[in-house]
């Protein structure tokens, strides 16, 4: 299949472009062009913000759309509008940031939408596609990790582990998260395109099981060979963080983790990474191989100010 893939030369597509080739297809990435692409890719460089930039796609008509960078709905309405529809299928990165909070766990993909969320916009995508009659398959998923993560999430943990400082975590740390390894999105994206069921569905997709924050702690120590023993844990008051900040802490401080089993089911796939394997991959292929610059710890120390240890 003729496939365009909006992005495509940072972390998602960069596990993800391989597998397309690999599979026979024809793919053009769709990126600003700060970084290669494999070879056999046709590139095109352009900002996608950028309505002169989009105007290459014009005339362009493609099996598949994989918009992978999408997060307002009228960015993936301006590639339709030059693009016209896929043949065969538009594929949306969507996020688990979608749902609301609830007090039933783990979260299923009929759970209540928040239109407050900073990721709404990616709701009104799927919407969208869902009402215009453009055959789509979503993928929401939690936490992303894994080689290239941009986002602060394994390499949080990690630069505090190696560095010998106290690790702050929310209350008594058990609040339970949910990481999903970047291959096995990438893997479940492009085996979709091979499942007629997958039409008009969404799916969350991560790994097969929530970590509390002192779980998640515990192996990040193990992939880059620490132990739990090794690293001094203190509890700070989650009141002095609004629930999602990202700033000081990397991870929304509620409980945070979804259903998989419609991806599981529908598309005969399973994550191939736990949890422990997936950091240790994240950290050997990335975090290890990078120079990296003294942390700013101010944002700790005034947690830190206000913890206590955690047994």
């Amino acid at each position: 299949m003729d496939i365009l893939v909006m992005g495509g030369t940072r972390f998602i597509g960069v596990a993800l472009l391989p597998r397309l080739l690999a599979a026979g297809h024809a793919v053009t990435a769709f990126s600003r062009g700060k970084r290669p692409v494999p070879g056999g890719v046709d590139h095109v460089r352009g900002d996608r913000r950028n309505p002169g930039d989009l105007a290459q796609l014009a005339g362009r008509r493609f099996d598949v759309i994989i918009d992978t960078s999408g997060r307002q709905l009228t960015e993936s309405q301006q590639v339709i509008v030059h693009t016209g529809w896929p043949r065969h299928r538009f594929l949306y990165v969507s996020s688990a940031g979608v749902y609301g909070n609830s007090d039933q766990w783990p979260l299923t993909e009929q759970a209540p939408l928040d239109p407050r969320s900073r990721h709404a916009g990616k709701a009104e995508t799927e919407a969208w596609l869902r009402r215009e009659g453009i055959p789509f398959t979503s993928f929401r998923p939690t936490y992303i990790y894994g080689p290239g993560n941009y986002n602060p999430i394994e390499g949080w943990f990690f630069a505090r582990i190696l560095a010998n400082r106290p690790v702050p975590v929310p209350g008594d740390g058990q609040l339970i998260t949910q990481l999903g390894h970047v291959d096995d999105l990438a893997e479940a994206m492009a085996g979709s395109l091979e499942v007629d069921a997958s039409t008009n569905r969404i799916y969350n997709c991560s790994g097969a099981k929530g970590v509390t924050f002192r779980g998640l702690v515990a192996a990040a120590a193990r992939a880059c060979g620490h132990s739990l023993e090794q690293v001094e844990l203190r509890s700070f008051d989650p009141r002095l963080l609004e629930p999602k900040a990202r700033k000081a802490f990397p991870l929304r401080i509620a409980h945070f983790f979804t259903d998989i089993n419609r991806v599981c089911r529908e598309l005969a796939w399973q994550p191939r990474f736990d949890l422990v394997t997936g950091l240790q991959d994240s950290y050997e292929k990335d975090f290890r191989q990078q120079a990296h610059q003294a942390p700013d710890w101010s944002r700790d120390e005034k947690l830190l100010a206000h913890s206590v240890l955690l047994p």
